[in-house]
């Protein structure tokens, strides 16, 4: 194969990654095929294409890594490059995945998942205080009660929100999905929407990664701050009716993760949580919210199973037995133990 490297991110764009996904997947195997063509990089000499490198080639890139970037880094570098040959040899087109045993045998010092900024919740509380639009209000607000990905949010449609609010009924379409029956104020989270399919009658610029389909409760503060929005929310474009849509340039458009970013970012920025060039270890990001919700109620409640739940990744078994429970038990925990934004 003449350019291993193209047929896999071709490939994954079929799989719906997304752009800066496939971005990131190709600078990282750009340069390990660079180093690969080297004659002088690896060991033994000559130049070879990753689908004839060995275990020990692979390992002299990863250490070519060290000391130019993190440890965490380095890590993930070294995941990408494994899940290209993982992909490759299950389609069949190289005979074996050298990095296996290499990412295997990395030390176990690597830390995947750096230390991150920890704030706490006083900290964030202040945070959401000094953000008075209510569309930017209710973004952050929903991420940080509820953990999604800012995908997730962005593909919400009113369908997909129950809020039990007389006045709004006459206004909006809400609740319209069936797993939202007899669940008052709640959001439902679907696994399906992919990056470049079509879903609900739009195309979703942004794919869902739920390994399945999620009801996550409404607590009080979000249920206000969701009202507040939805109180001056401009009619949208897409028949879809995104919950959030633009009130700027793109008026009416679904908002975007681009854009949710950067709101987060502008907002991080002022209370000194944002530098340009900082990592996941200093910058707050809407990703950074997922870690806070994760961290904080976990601590909270002391149920990893009910976290992985709200989440959306667990296996079947679990799911199943937080979907059968989910109004006397996930409800009443999650109720009892989130934290107060407002």
């Amino acid at each position: 194969m003449s350019d291993s490297v193209a047929y896999f991110l071709e490939d994954q764009t079929y799989h719906g990654k997304a752009k800066r996904t496939q971005e990131a997947y190709e600078r990282v195997l750009r340069r390990f095929e660079a180093f690969l063509a080297d004659p002088d990089a690896g060991p033994g000499g000559g130049s070879v294409t990753p689908a004839e490198a060995d275990r020990r080639q692979c390992m002299a890139w990863v250490h070519s890594l060290r000391g130019e970037h993190a440890p965490s880094t380095v890590a993930s570098y070294a995941s990408y490059v494994h899940r290209f040959y993982a992909y490759m040899t299950q389609v069949g087109e190289f005979d074996a995945n050298p990095m296996a045993l290499v990412v295997e045998e990395m030390n176990e010092s690597i830390d995947k998942d750096p230390t991150r900024r920890e704030l706490t919740v006083d900290q964030m509380r202040e945070f959401v205080a000094d953000i008075g639009h209510p569309l930017e209000r209710a973004l952050v607000v929903a991420l940080l009660k509820t953990g999604m990905r800012v995908g997730e949010l962005c593909n919400l449609d009113l369908r997909d929100i129950s809020l039990s609010v007389p006045a709004l009924e006459d206004e909006y379409d809400l609740g319209g999905r069936v797993q939202l029956d007899g669940r008052p104020d709640s959001i439902f989270v679907p696994a399906e929407p992919a990056h470049g399919v079509e879903y609900h009658g739009e195309e979703r610029t942004a794919a869902n990664k739920r390994k399945r389909s999620t009801v996550v409760p409404v607590d009080e503060e979000l249920k206000r701050v969701l009202v507040g929005w939805l109180a001056i929310r401009p009619d949208a474009v897409s028949p879809a009716e995104p919950l959030f849509v633009s009130t700027s340039g793109d008026w009416g458009e679904r908002v975007t993760p681009q854009g949710v970013r950067h709101i987060v970012e502008t907002h991080a920025r002022d209370h000194g949580w944002y530098r340009t060039g900082g990592g996941a270890a200093e910058n707050v990001t809407p990703h950074y919210f997922r870690h806070f919700f994760t961290t904080h109620l976990r601590d909270r409640t002391g149920d990893r199973g009910i976290v992985k739940y709200l989440r959306g990744d667990v296996a079947s078994d679990i799911i199943d037995t937080y979907t059968h429970n989910w109004g006397d038990r996930v409800r009443e925990v999650y109720e009892a133990n989130v934290y107060s934004l407002l």
